[in-house]
């Protein structure tokens, strides 16, 4: 008995060698293993890099910016199904460990035993995991494996289960550039988490283990096996019934990954115009990786008038110029068309047009083959679409479709009037040009198109592009004339000009546009007709100075040359500037800053950024006591006295009415404007507005050249003004300009800027007037030679304002 207590005594004994033994490797390795591993507490304050999306102002999506695609949702925002079938899929055990799992590491033994040695299942906990993403590489060590299980024990003995939950399904790799769960459910199947069936969710928490093994497109068999194991498993656990496991695992893997483009709405100048501004404010790592939040001024519906009405109006002058033939030739011979034509590049943003392939050419039409339409995949989609063009199509190239296409040619095409199989024959303008439409209280770019198409050039006519905007600059003259004394109804010589440029240099003699004279005119008529000797006359008398200090004022110009040439628009400014500055004379004459911004809101949703500054002092719903409501303090900058820019208005108004621009007038609501042509007729504008909204338009070739010895901006520009305005206010009512306190409003003769008598009828206008400035009932005129080439001494002297004018 005592030999046996001996032995038993000498086996514990040896047996607490070896344990203490083993305890103090342990300890040592565990000391070894952790004296260099991650600081787990930065875990506290992790934000980890997420999407920046860009919203239209009525809360679509138009622009997403991000290196890894990623929203971050919090734990207590994640749908119960979801969270059940990532569990089941990766660790069922995750609420009852403490970090590593040894359940799960027996059964991954067993379960790669009985595969033959093949690594069939991992034994890795969540948390492992997000010790591995966050804290360690992913190299395929015994060391990195004891580190990550010496720093999931860490984590889990500082965060919460649903801290460290969180901080997986917001950072696990789900393929096709997502990360996390909301950003897979949104753009493999086009849902929130929210919305995912059983089979979904399944789907997306079979990824983590390894997303090109189970690829939706290129591994879909091995994707879908995958899917309904996790279904299995969320059964075996007790999440869901066999019954609804079995519906799951019957429904078919339909992914169509989602593609947030600009192009769908016409909008890639906006949303880069957008991206630039973020990227100029806080930098690309913020625009890239901050989360931002940014509501945009865009009107998706204004928007695609926008580009509507500038692209009918770059095609009709294009078009006019004759047909140029097919874009590029591609050889049919034993080639599968469709195949062929798939390889030739195509604007993404020039919807409806589509590209087609000329099959044959017979009977006075021909045969074509649109473009396929390639899957998600990238892979082109089997189907093949065929239509014809007929004579119709090609009527405005005044050729037969047999002299215009042959086969081969491959050309753009777009519907006739919606039929599925008759198309017109389309070429891409040599012509650009851009349009912006903006709120004139606000500044807020409602709508902007840089071009015929972002794809085709990124370069921004509207806000890059600096050309000269000819006599729509005229306006900020007359402006700057009113602001000092004169009327619409004050006169000004219209007769030849010179000016001596001194010794050995040619005097400077410009000239209408019709090179005729019509004597001493109103200020009106001068605006009205666009009279470049009676412009030049006026700044002449009231000082380049002063007219540079007001173009500076509207933001036309930064420093304009004090040089009378520059009163005719020889300066160069942006089509964004430009209608930034015709705002403040419907606005009133307040300073206007162009945003396409709103609002930007961080990834916690703390605004960071807002357009609109105004302050109000007693905007508390709190203390309102049931009375009228507060009103915000408006502190801009007065440009002009509000009077000013309402003459202003009255005479653009004229412009429309009975001057440049009356192709406008058919639109039938109340506009305003000024057309713009340079010399040689290389640009050509028209900027105007109606009582609530500004819109300016640029036509031009980017390599300046004359658009013609007979172009104008009233041939067209101011078209296109007015087919966009046809379609923004199709469905506004007609309100007139609004009329400011103090304006006296008086009948006169439109010739002469008198009174009109009570019984004239004819040739009759109302006029603004200032208190104090209206006209006399009558005057006694004095016989000008409108030809003559120095106006008589007799007309060098009259006081701004006065009837008989300047010279």
């Amino acid at each position: 008995m005592r030999f046996v207590l001996r032995f038993f005594g000498f086996l514990f004994s040896i047996g607490a060698i070896f344990f203490l033994i083993g305890a103090a490797g342990l300890a040592y390795g565990t000391w070894m293993f952790s004296k260099d591993l991650p600081d787990h507490a930065q875990l506290a304050d992790y934000e980890p890099p997420v999407m920046t999306r860009v919203h239209a102002s009525d809360g679509s999506l138009i622009a997403e910016y991000a290196r890894e695609r990623r929203l971050h949702m919090p734990i207590q925002a994640m749908p119960k199904r979801v969270i059940e079938a990532f569990l089941s899929a990766e660790d069922k055990n995750f609420y009852k460990h403490a970090g590593i799992d040894p359940e799960g590491i027996v059964r991954a033994v067993v379960a790669n035993l009985r595969s033959g040695g093949r690594r069939e299942q991992g034994a890795s906990t969540i948390t492992q995991q997000v010790a591995k993403n966050f804290l360690l590489s992913n190299e395929r060590t015994y060391e990195r494996k004891i580190r990550e299980a010496l720093l999931a024990l860490r984590i889990e003995s500082t965060f919460s289960k649903d801290r460290i939950l969180e901080l997986y399904l917001n950072e696990i790799y789900l393929g096709l550039s997502n990360y996390g769960v909301a950003a897979a459910a949104l753009n493999y199947f086009g849902k929130s988490v929210h919305e995912l069936t059983v089979a979904e969710a399944a789907y997306l928490a079979a990824l983590p283990k390894a997303p090109n093994n189970y690829h939706p497109y290129r591994q879909k068999q091995a994707a879908i096996e995958r899917r309904n194991w996790v279904i299995d498993r969320m059964v075996d656990n007790g999440y869901i019934k066999r019954e609804e496991a079995d519906a799951a695992k019957k429904e078919p893997l339909t992914v169509s990954p989602r593609s947030v483009s600009p192009n769908s709405i016409a909008s890639g100048y906006f949303a880069e115009g957008v991206r630039r501004d973020i990227a100029d404010r806080y930098g690309e790592e913020t625009l890239y990786e901050g989360g931002l939040f940014i509501r945009s001024t865009l009107d998706p519906q204004m928007q695609a008038m926008a580009r509507k009405a500038l692209v009918d109006g770059l095609v009709r002058f294009d078009q006019a110029r004759g047909w140029r033939g097919a874009q590029q030739k591609i050889d049919l011979t034993g080639r599968e068309w469709g195949l062929a034509l798939a390889e030739v590049p195509v604007l993404g943003d020039v919807q409806p047009w589509r590209l087609a392939v000329v099959l044959e050419v017979s009977g006075g039409r021909a045969r074509i083959g649109l473009q396929p339409r390639k899957a998600a995949s990238g892979q082109v989609v089997a189907e093949r679409q065929t239509g014809f063009v007929g004579a119709e199509g090609v009527k405005w190239t005044r050729r037969t479709v047999e002299k215009a296409l042959s086969t081969g040619d491959v050309v753009y095409v777009e519907p006739i009037d919606d039929k599925t199989d008759q198309f017109r024959v389309r070429q891409i303008p040599e012509i650009s040009g851009a349009i912006v439409a903006m709120d004139p209280y606000t500044g807020r770019v409602h709508a902007m198109v840089g071009g015929f198409s972002f794809d085709q050039s990124e370069f921004n006519r509207a806000n890059q592009a600096m050309r000269q905007p000819g006599s729509s600059f005229k306006p900020i003259v007359y402006a700057t004339a009113l602001d000092k004394g004169y009327t619409p109804s004050s006169q000004v010589l219209d007769a030849p000009f010179v000016l001596d440029m001194g010794p050995g240099q040619a005097a400077w003699a410009p000239s209408n546009y019709d090179g005729k004279s019509a004597g001493l005119r109103t200020l009106r008529y001068g605006v009205e007709h666009s009279k470049n000797l009676m412009t030049v006359r006026l700044a002449n008398e009231i000082g380049m100075p002063a007219i540079s200090e007001y173009s500076r004022r509207f933001g036309v110009y930064d420093d304009l040359l004090p040089l009378l040439s520059m009163s005719l628009g020889a300066g160069e400014t942006t089509v964004m500037r430009m209608t930034a500055a015709y705002s403040m004379f419907v606005n009133g004459g307040r300073r206007i800053k162009p945003t396409l911004i709103d609002r930007i809101q961080d990834r916690s949703g703390k605004t960071i950024y807002r357009h609109d500054d105004r302050k109000c002092a007693t905007c508390d719903a709190a203390d309102w006591d049931g009375g009228a409501a507060p009103k915000l303090t408006d502190n801009r900058e007065q440009v002009i006295d509000p009077l000013t820019a309402y003459q202003m208005t009255s005479l653009l108004e004229g412009v429309v009415q009975r001057g440049t621009a009356q192709s406008v007038k058919v639109v039938g609501k109340p506009l305003a404007g000024k057309t713009g042509t340079t010399n040689d007729a290389k640009d050509v504008w028209f900027v105007g507005f109606s009582p609530d909204l500004a819109v300016g338009v640029f036509i031009g070739y980017d390599k300046p050249a004359s658009l013609g010895n007979a172009a104008t901006a009233g041939q067209y520009a101011a078209p296109v003004f007015r087919d966009f305005m046809q379609m923004a206010l199709k469905e506004k009512p007609a309100t007139p300009f609004r009329v400011p306190p103090g304006i006296k409003l008086i009948r006169v003769n439109a010739s002469t800027g008198l009174r009109a008598g009570s019984g004239e009828g004819g040739g009759v206008i109302v006029e603004a007037f200032k208190p104090g400035t209206g006209p006399p009932e009558s005057y006694i005129p004095v016989e000008v030679d409108p030809q003559a080439e120095a106006p008589p001494e007799a007309y060098r002297a009259v006081a701004p304002g006065s009837v008989g004018g300047l010279y």
